[in-house]
């Protein structure tokens, strides 16, 4: 088969009413995953029907925290029943939150329209707050919005957020018991995912400063900046490592500009610090949600994320990658379900032909969103 013919395939599969992209159904299946580094293992924690987001790992490593209808929950770590965490008048939290150093507390954001309801807000009024970890009573921290918590200092008196001002989205720092907010960016395009390294030095971000999404890092009380990855993703969401060794990200496998949409082919990859050379763990679909926070286990082995899978899945889910050797297709994957390995011709229409036998085979439930 040459290259013609192999593209007169997908062009058939189109025909057919198979297409390629983001389905419409919003029937979610969430599995919270934690990733192993050491035995490049993963295994689901947690699976529910409905949309749940962004982990966060206790410090004693007994639980997730992880949010899902404007809610927070525990999830625990070795399995079993998700169990709600009251954050009193705090019932539209977005998937920006995380724990305190010392393990006492939980950042939040928060749509602040009382009134409203959940995904009915508007994001202009997303706010910081904290409170015990164990439930209890907001306590204001910031008091200009939209404001999106990303970062904890080490030392626990800063937080780092994204916050969008004059027109601008930059990132931002201020004590953690509320204050004045310190500017740390003025670059052109979306600064997002700020989070500090394990000695409180740096704070690695992504950036659209170059025109394309890319993971920067800066002196944690601003000024010198330094580009970490160039290629051809979106990278997004750095989460340094409990040892400093390196950090974990999200990349969309296609350009997505300064937006991160959910439900897209993603992986999840590796940077190394010393070698500055980049390793994807896992693809899967997913994006918004993933791994938006600090996700990693107190020591630095294993991290926790989320993927997702739409009931209704047509190949309209799934996305058929191709790479060219000459007149030949070298290698193949649909949405990393072969894993990192070139496929071989056998793969390439095994796969194919697996995802339509998915499409038409999986029945529809409907789950509740987040």
């Amino acid at each position: 088969m040459n290259a013609f013919s192999f593209i007169l395939l997908i062009v058939c599969l189109f025909a057919s009413g198979v297409t390629c992209g983001q389905g419409h159904s919003h029937d979610l299946i969430s599995y919270i995953e934690v990733y192993d580094l050491a035995t490049h293992t993963r295994r689901v924690v947690y699976r529910e029907e409905g949309h749940l987001e962004a982990p966060n790992w206790s410090p004693n490593n007994d639980y997730l925290i992880v949010n899902g209808s404007g809610q927070l929950y525990r999830i625990p770590l070795e399995g079993g029943i998700k169990e709600l965490i009251s954050t009193g008048f705090a019932d539209k939290c977005n998937n920006d939150h995380g724990i305190s150093p010392d393990g006492r507390e939980i950042v939040i954001s928060h749509y602040d329209q009382p009134g409203v309801a959940h995904g009915e807000h508007d994001f202009r009024t997303s706010t910081i707050y904290r409170l015990p970890i164990t439930g209890g009573t907001p306590r204001q921290v910031t008091t200009k919005t939209p404001s999106f918590w990303h970062g904890w200092s080490p030392d626990g008196r800063e937080l780092a957020f994204v916050g969008f001002r004059d027109g601008d989205w930059d990132l931002y720092t201020i004590p953690a018991e509320g204050g004045t907010e310190r500017r740390l960016t003025a670059a052109p395009g979306l600064q997002d995912g700020p989070d500090y390294s394990p000695d409180g030095q740096y704070i690695y971000y992504n950036s659209y400063e170059t025109g394309s999404m890319e993971i920067w890092r800066m002196r944690s009380e601003g000024g010198v900046k330094e580009q970490l990855t160039n290629d051809g993703y979106s990278n997004w969401f750095p989460h340094p490592s409990p040892d400093g060794k390196g950090f974990v990200f999200l990349s969309y496998l296609e350009d997505q500009g300064e937006a991160h949409p959910p439900l897209k082919s993603v992986a999840l990859r590796y940077y190394d610090l010393s070698t500055k050379k980049t390793t994807r763990l896992v693809t899967f679909l997913g994006g918004q949600g993933t791994i938006n926070v600090p996700s990693w286990s107190p020591d630095g082995k294993r991290f926790a994320f989320v993927r997702y899978e739409q009931r209704s899945t047509t190949l309209a889910n799934r996305k058929l990658y191709v790479l060219l050797d000459g007149d030949m297709p070298a290698s193949a994957y649909v949405d990393g379900d072969l894993g990192e390995r070139p496929a071989t011709a056998t793969d390439r229409f095994r796969s194919i032909a697996s995802v339509m036998s998915k499409s038409a085979m999986t029945p529809s439930r409907r789950g509740r969103t987040a």
